[in-house]
């Protein structure tokens, strides 16, 4: 049975994600280590210890999340599991970590170009007036008209009814209001820092464009799905587009979810924290079998 590794997105974070790999692995030891000397600050006493408000900001946590579902991935690898594995997708930033797990580069460029990237959105989410909101229970289309009107975007297609707008603050919260109005249920404005997956992030794309010209891509070893069409991506020209176009755009994750499916794969293992991917997975299609790893013991199971 083929498999298929997804990994956390922004939002998955939690403070102590990763510090019983750091005790029981060297593997991933040395992998919090060299991100530590990459990334020039402590990024496993954040991760291990907080305090949540720091590890929260998209410039500590995008890397964090990187590195935790790496190592989880890098133990995987040692125990010789990986190999019936031959998909990988993740959600948003875990996009990245996909691709450095399906060797489109190393580990320490993929974590330059997370890091890179957490601090542009982040940069972006201070120079603009942006959030976001989640609606619970609805078609597509109709989400879509909704936004259509009032001048939002979708910014995550979760898994069937669950959908995440983004725009200027004025104009979601006069989405949320008619929304309610007009019977829709279960519309739950987010505590986020900024409008992610929207044209808010334009400055991020931009800058995060120039950003990735000199780094090296190559063709992934694993069936790769990218978040911007939900279909497989190979060519590094493709990859990297992707990636910078991802920025601003939806995410299709249950598109993804339902094409790697499609093309073969038949168990899912999530590698990241809170088991947020296994819901997802399991709310699009509950015959699916996922398997959640976040800790040592997980992978001792």
């Amino acid at each position: 049975m083929s498999g298929a590794l997804l990994f956390a997105g922004q939002g998955a974070q939690k403070v102590g994600m990763g510090r019983s790999l750091y005790e029981h692995s060297v593997t991933a030891r040395a992998l919090y280590d060299e991100a530590n000397r990459v990334l020039g600050w402590e990024l496993a006493r954040v991760s291990f210890e907080g305090p949540d408000a720091e590890l929260t900001q998209t410039r500590v946590c995008q890397p964090a999340l990187f590195v935790h579902g790496m190592a989880l991935h890098a133990i995987l690898r040692e125990q010789g599991r990986l190999g019936e594995v031959k998909f990988a997708l993740g959600l948003s930033l875990g996009e990245i970590t996909a691709l450095t797990a399906a060797g489109v580069f190393d580990f320490a460029t993929g974590l330059r170009i997370v890091a890179e990237r957490g601090r542009l959105m982040q940069l972006a989410c201070e120079q603009t007036n942006g959030t976001m909101a989640s609606i619970i229970g609805e078609e597509r289309a109709k989400v879509a008209g909704l936004c259509q009107e009032f001048d939002v975007e979708m910014a995550n297609l979760n898994c069937p009814g669950q959908i995440v707008i983004s725009g200027e603050k004025t104009k979601i919260t006069a989405t949320v209001a008619a929304a309610k109005e007009r019977g829709m249920r279960k519309v739950i404005p987010l505590n986020v820092a900024g409008a992610y997956h929207s044209r808010l992030m334009e400055p991020a794309r931009a800058a995060f464009a120039t950003f990735l010209e000199g780094m090296p891509f190559a063709r992934p070893n694993l069936l790769v799905l990218t978040n911007t069409t939900g279909r497989p991506v190979a060519e590094p020209g493709d990859i990297r587009a992707a990636l910078i176009r991802q920025v601003i755009s939806p995410v299709l994750w249950e598109d993804c979810m339902r094409n790697v499916a499609a093309a073969g794969a038949g168990q899912f293992w999530e590698l990241g924290p809170g088991g947020v991917l296994a819901g997802l997975a399991r709310r699009t299609n509950r015959d699916w079998p996922v398997q959640s790893f976040a800790e040592y013991a997980d992978l001792a199971a």
